[in-house]
C-alpha cells in the first residue's frame, strides 16, 4: 500500500508503509563457499611449495656439512704430510672438535646419520663422511671429484 505525499518542493512522492528490501550487496552463500575453497587450495599449494622449499635446503646444508669436514681432512692431511689413503689413528677426532679444522660435530638437518671412514684417509673423490639419506639420492653431492 502506497502513500502519496508532497515533498519540500511540491514534488509528489511515494512512501512505502513496509520497508524496502535492502540492496543485495553481500556475498551469498554459495559465493563464500567458493571463494573459500579458493582460499584453501592456495594455502594448500603454499604448503606443498614451503614443504618442497624445505628438503631441499635441507639437502644443501647436509652437503655443506659433508664438504666441510671433507676439507677438514684434506687440510689435515696437507699439513701434516699424509697421503691419501694413509691411516691416521683417530683421525675423526683430529679433524673434528674445538680448535680443529671443523669446530663441531656436523648434524644432518634432514634427521640422516653421518658415518665416517674410519681412520683411513679417502683418495680424492671419495667422501669421508656420508649421510645415511644419500642411499636414496637426497643428500648425495653431486661431483666430489674436487673435494
Amino acid at each position: 500500500m502506497k502513500l502519496a505525499t508532497l515533498d519540500t518542493r511540491g514534488r509528489t512522492s511515494h512512501r512505502h508503509r513496509f520497508p524496502r528490501k535492502l540492496d543485495a550487496r553481500g556475498l551469498t552463500l554459495l559465493e563464500l563457499t567458493v571463494v573459500i575453497l579458493v582460499m584453501l587450495t592456495l594455502v594448500a599449494v603454499l604448503f606443498i611449495g614451503a614443504n618442497a622449499w624445505k628438503n631441499g635446503s635441507d639437502r644443501v646444508l647436509c652437503i655443506i656439512n659433508l664438504q666441510n669436514v671433507q676439507k677438514g681432512v684434506r687440510s689435515f692431511a696437507n699439513l701434516n704430510g699424509y697421503e691419501a689413503g694413509a691411516t691416521v689413528a683417530g683421525l675423526q677426532n683430529q679433524v673434528i672438535g674445538l680448535g680443529r679444522f671443523v669446530e663441531a660435530m656436523p648434524i644432518c638437518p634432514g634427521d640422516g646419520v653421518y658415518s665416517s671412514g674410519g681412520d683411513v684417509i679417502p683418495d680424492i673423490g671419495s667422501l669421508y663422511f656420508n649421510c645415511s639419506l644419500s642411499a636414496t639420492g637426497e643428500h648425495e653431492p653431486l661431483n666430489v671429484d674436487d673435494w
